[in-house]
């Protein structure tokens, strides 16, 4: 299953993608980046994906060719990256916070 969230912010179009980037909903991504503004800076987070098959490593160099950029945030992510020659976005994190998880300093909540 792939989950899908976008978000538009300072001329970006941040693209964060969980789950498995897989062959129909990969292609789903690729449609849905060709109908975005082609003036916004793309960036496509792809730290909780979790399996990538070749369906999905296409789209990947297909939006590296668009001028995406990548953030990986784990061992895996990175390895795709690295082995497709993605460009990374260096230490910045994607803009997308999921609620719960931290509170804004990079660290989870203490458990009372």
């Amino acid at each position: 299953m792939l989950r899908v969230q976008t978000q538009e912010l300072d001329g970006a179009l941040t693209c964060r993608l969980e789950g498995r980037f897989t062959g129909k909903g990969a292609d789903e991504v690729r449609t849905l980046v060709t109908r975005c503004d082609s003036k916004l800076e793309l960036v496509v987070d792809l730290t909780d994906v979790m399996f990538i098959d070749a369906i999905g490593e296409e789209v990947l160099l297909f939006v590296k060719r668009l001028g995406a950029q990548f953030v990986a945030e784990t061992s895996y992510s990175r390895d795709v990256c690295e082995r497709l020659h993605l460009p990374l976005m260096g230490k910045r994190k994607s803009n997308m916070q999921v609620p719960g998880k931290s509170h804004g300093n990079g660290h989870l909540p203490r458990r009372r």
